[in-house]
C-alpha cells in the first residue's frame, strides 16, 4: 500500500471503531442481493520456475539450510560443515547468534559470532551487540509491529527487524556462494525460490513479519512474493515422513528409547546398517529421498490421520493430518496448537538451580558483567543436556568457567564450594576438578516441568473427537532427540498409537522444507486461523439491529459496522481457494469505495465493533472517469485468496473492470 493511500484510507476511521459511513464523503457499501455470489474458479497464476529450492530453518536455538536443484529433486543437499562447533554436539545446524560491532554493522552469525564475543575483552565485549535465542521474542510479542525491538546481551535495543534480516541475508550470501561454488558458475537470486520455516502456532502478524524480514534480505521482493514460501514447520516435517523408508525412523513401540549418540547393546545391532547409511552421507551431507512413498506410509488409507509433535528450542507445535488419496495429499484435520514447551525451558530450569545455590542477585550480576561467560556455562550446560536420558546412573559435569568462580568470591566474599555446600541443593555437588557434579536424578527435574507440559498439552489434543483413531505419532524437531521426552511420549500415548522417530531427526523439517519448495501443492487444505470479513452498512431492520447502529442518509434507514464474513475460524481452506462477494455503493454518487478488511480469533463475529475484531486491510477503489456506461446499481465485486500463509484480496468494479489489490497486513495497522 502506498503511503498516500494509507493515510486516506486510515483517515476514514476517525475513531479505531468509527463507522466506515460516517465520514469522507460515504465510502460504505451494501451486499448486493443476490447474496453472496461463490465463486469456485480459483484463478492460477503461472508457476515461475526457479533452478533450486534453498530451505531455511530459522530456529530459536541453532539455524541451518539444505538445498536441492529442480533437475534432481531426490538429492537434497544440506549445507557444508561450518567452522566452530562444539563438542559433543554433532549436527549440521548452527547457533542461532548473531553480533553486531558496536556502530550496530553487521559482524558475524553462529559460532562465528559466539567465539568472536567470547574472545573479546570483558571491557570491550560490553560495547558489542551479542543477540541469541531471539526468535521467541515473535512468538511473545502481543502487539508485533515492523518497529519491535530486541535487547542485546548487554541490554542495549534493535529493531527486531533489522535483526532478522542481517540473519536471513547471512543465510542467502553463505547459500549463494556454496551454490555458486558447487556449480562453478555464478548463482543469482533470481535462479532461487527460498522456503523459510515458521512455527504452525505463530500467530500472522509473526509470519508476515518473517517475510518481511526477507524482503528486506533482498530474497524476494512484494512484486515477486511466490519467490519466497514461508513454510509451517510441522508441515515440513510431516512431507518428509511421508518419504521414511523403514530403515530411516527408531519405532519407538517397539525398542527402548535410544539416544541418538550411544545407543544400548540391543538397539545398536539393529542400528548398524541405518547408522551406517547415515554416517557415510554426514560426509557428502547429500540425503537422498526416493521418490516413492515410504513404507510406513503406505499402510496408511484414505482418511488416516497422524500427529506430528514438532519440539524445538523455543516452541512445540502439534499439528493433526489427515491422508487424502490418491494422490496421499495432506489435509489439516485440526488447527495447528503447542505453545512455549521446547528445550530452553530446561535452560530456564537450570538458571533457576543457579539463582537458588548462588543467588538470584549474583547471576544477573555476572550475565550483565561476564556476558561472555555466561554464554560458556550454557554451551557447557548444553552437552551435559543432551548427555541425560532415563536410565543413566552416572552424574553429569557442567564445568564452571573460571571468571565465574572468581567473580562469585568478589561478590561474595566466600568461595563456590561454600555456596553449595551451604545451599540445600541435595543433587548438586562440587567436584575437585571445579565442577559442578549433577546426579541424574538433577537432570531429569529440569526436563521434568517442560516435558510435563507437553504431555499434558498432548492429552488434551486426544480428547478431541477429530482425534479418534490416529495412527501414528510423528516426534521431530531438535528437541526429539532428548531420550526423557521419546520415553515421556512413549509411556504417555504408546497405547494409543505407535510412535514413530525418524533419524537425523534435527533434519527432518529441513529436508521437508526443500521438498515443499519443490511441489508447494502437496499440502492441500488448511484451518483457517482466523475469521476473515469485511466491514460493510446493511438495511436496517427493526428489532433485529441494535438501535446505535441506525443511521439514516437520504432517507434510507442503514445499519453500519456489519461484519460480513468471508471464512470463519477453524474453517477448512483450500490452498488457493478464492471466496468471492458482490458489494454495491451505499449511494449510487459515490466516486469513491474503501472496503475495509477485519480479523478476529473468534468465530461468530456480528459487528465490526466487537473486542477482539482487528482492522487488517484496506481495498480503495477510485470510481472517477467511468460515469458513462455504469448501470443503475454498480457491483464491486470483492475477491480474498486464501494462499500459503499469505491472503491476497481485490476488489473489481465490474462495469469498469478497473482493480485495486491489497495484501492482508498485520503489522502497519
Amino acid at each position: 500500500m502506498a503511503g498516500t493511500e494509507g493515510i486516506a484510507a486510515d483517515a476514514v476511521s476517525t475513531s479505531a471503531y468509527a463507522s466506515p459511513a460516517r465520514s469522507l464523503g460515504d465510502p460504505g457499501i451494501t451486499p448486493l442481493s443476490p447474496s453472496h455470489i461463490a465463486d469456485s474458479d480459483a484463478n492460477h497464476a503461472e508457476e515461475q520456475t526457479f533452478l533450486v529450492v534453498v530451505a531455511i530453518d530459522f530456529g530459536t536455538t541453532s539455524s541451518g539450510y539444505a538445498y536441492s536443484f529442480a533437475k534432481e529433486p531426490e538429492c537434497i543437499h544440506v549445507m557444508r560443515r561450518w567452522e566452530g562447533g562444539d563438542p559433543g554436539v554433532a549436527n549440521q545446524k548452527t547457533p542461532t547468534t548473531i553480533l553486531l560491532t558496536p556502530e550496530r554493522k553487521f559482524h558475524s552469525f553462529g559460532y562465528a559470532a559466539r567465539d568472536f564475543y567470547h574472545d573479546l575483552d570483558p571491557n570491550e565485549s560490553k560495547h558489542w551487540l551479542y543477540f541469541e535465542k531471539f526468535k521467541m521474542k515473535l512468538h511473545t510479542t502481543s502487539n508485533l509491529t515492523l518497529e519491535t525491538d530486541l535487547s542485546a546481551a548487554n541490554g542495549k535495543k534493535v529493531k527486531a527487524l533489522e535483526i532478522f534480516a542481517y540473519a536471513l541475508q547471512y543465510f542467502k550470501e553463505q547459500a549463494l556462494k556454496e551454490l555458486s561454488d558447487q556449480a562453478g558458475s555464478e548463482f543469482e537470486n533470481s535462479d532461487v525460490r527460498w522456503v523459510i520455516t515458521v512455527p504452525a502456532i505463530w500467530k500472522q502478524p509473526a509470519k508476515q513479519f518473517m517475510r518481511q524480514a526477507a524482503y528486506k534480505a533482498g530474497m524476494a521482493s512484494p512484486e515477486i512474493p511466490e519467490q519466497l514460501i514461508i513454510a509451517l514447520e510441522p508441515e515440513a516435517a510431516s512431507i518428509y515422513c511421508r518419504k521414511l523408508r523403514l530403515h530411516q525412523m527408531i519405532d519407538l513401540s517397539s525398542r527402548a528409547p535410544v539416544n541418538g549418540y550411544t545407543p544400548s547393546e540391543p538397539i545398536a545391532s539393529g542400528f548398524t546398517p541405518a547408522k551406517e547409511h547415515i554416517r557415510r552421507n554426514r560426509q557428502s551431507r547429500t540425503f537422498l529421498v526416493e521418490n516413492v512413498i515410504g513404507e510406513i506410509w503406505s499402510e496408511l488409507e484414505e482418511g488416516d490421520r497422524y500427529i506430528v509433535v514438532d519440539g524445538g528450542g523455543g516452541t512445540v507445535d502439534v499439528t493433526v493430518h489427515q491422508i487424502r488419496l490418491p494422490e496421499g495429499h495432506l489435509k489439516e484435520l485440526y488447527k495447528a496448537t503447542g505453545g512455549p514447551y521446547g528445550s530452553l525451558g530446561v535452560d530456564y530450569e537450570f538458571e533457576k538451580l543457579l539463582c537458588k545455590i548462588f543467588g538470584e542477585d549474583f547471576i544477573e550480576q555476572f550475565k550483565i558483567k561476564r556476558p561472555a561467560a555466561w554464554v560458556d556455562l550454557m554451551i557447557a550446560f548444553e552437552s551435559r543436556k543432551r548427555a541425560a536420558a532415563p536410565d543413566r546412573t552416572n552424574p553429569l559435569n557442567i564445568t564452571l568457567p573460571f571468571s565465574f568462580i572468581d567473580y562469585y568470591k568478589k561478590f561474595r566474599g566466600h568461595s563456590v564450594e561454600h555456596a553449595l555446600r551451604k545451599s540445600n541443593v541435595d543433587f548438586v555437588k562440587w567436584s575437585s576438578q571445579g565442577m559442578l557434579r549433577m546426579s541424574p536424578d538433577a537432570m531429569n527435574a529440569l526436563f521434568k516441568p517442560t516435558i510435563d507440559q507437553i504431555i499434558e498439552h498432548l492429552s488434551e489434543i486426544f480428547e478431541k473427537p477429530e482425534l479418534t483413531n490416529v495412527k501414528f505419532l510423528f516426534l521431530v524437531g531438535g528437541f526429539a532427540e532428548a531420550p526423557l521426552l521419546q520415553q515421556a511420549v512413549q509411556n504417555a500415548f504408546g497405547s494409543k498409537c505407535r510412535i514413530i522417530i525418524p533419524q537425523d531427526v534435527g533434519l527432518t523439517i529441513l529436508k521437508g522444507a526443500v521438498l515443499f519448495g519443490l511441489d508447494p501443492a502437496v499440502i492441500k487444505v488448511r484451518r483457517s486461523p482466523l475469521t476473515y470479513g469485511v466491514g460493510v452498512l446493511n438495511r436496517y431492520v427493526e428489532g433485529k439491529h441494535p438501535t446505535e447502529k441506525l443511521l439514516v442518509k437520504d432517507g434510507t434507514r442503514w445499519c453500519t459496522d456489519v461484519f460480513d464474513k468471508f471464512i470463519s475460524a477453524d474453517q477448512s481452506v483450500a490452498l488457493g481457494e478464492t471466496v468471492s462477494r458482490s458489494y454495491t455503493p451505499a449511494k449510487p454518487s459515490q466516486l469513491v469505495i474503501v472496503i475495509n478488511i477485519y480479523s478476529s480469533e473468534h468465530d461468530n463475529v456480528n459487528f465490526i465493533t466487537e473486542p477482539g475484531v482487528r482492522k487488517c486491510g484496506t481495498l480503495r477503489l477510485d470510481l472517477t472517469g467511468s460515469e458513462k456506461s455504469v448501470p443503475g446499481r454498480r457491483e464491486i465485486k470483492t475477491l480474498m485468496q486464501f494462499g500459503d500463509t499469505e491472503i491476497k484480496a481485490m476488489a473489481i468494479d465490474v462495469a469498469t473492470s478497473k482493480s485495486v489489490k491489497a495484501g492482508i497486513d498485520f503489522l502497519n495497522y
